[in-house]
């Protein structure tokens, strides 16, 4: 794994153990939950440095949910 993809590899390890914690349906809901809140807070101009990882993070969660 190349150093510059270690940060992605991180986050991605991070999804896996939710769901595998979770389960798959409580984590498609969490990762909704997850994004719905990060596109409310997105709509502030501060909290857009907050709300777009949040909208990332929330969308990973529910792919990996799906598969």
């Amino acid at each position: 794994m190349r150093w510059i993809l270690w940060p992605f590899k991180i986050i991605f390890n991070l999804v896996t153990s939710i769901v595998k914690i979770t389960g798959r349906l409580v984590s498609v809901i969490l990762g909704l939950v997850i994004l719905i809140l990060g596109v409310i807070i997105t709509m502030t101009i501060f909290g857009a440095i907050v709300g777009v990882p949040l909208c990332i993070f929330g969308i990973m969660l529910m792919i990996r949910g799906f598969f």
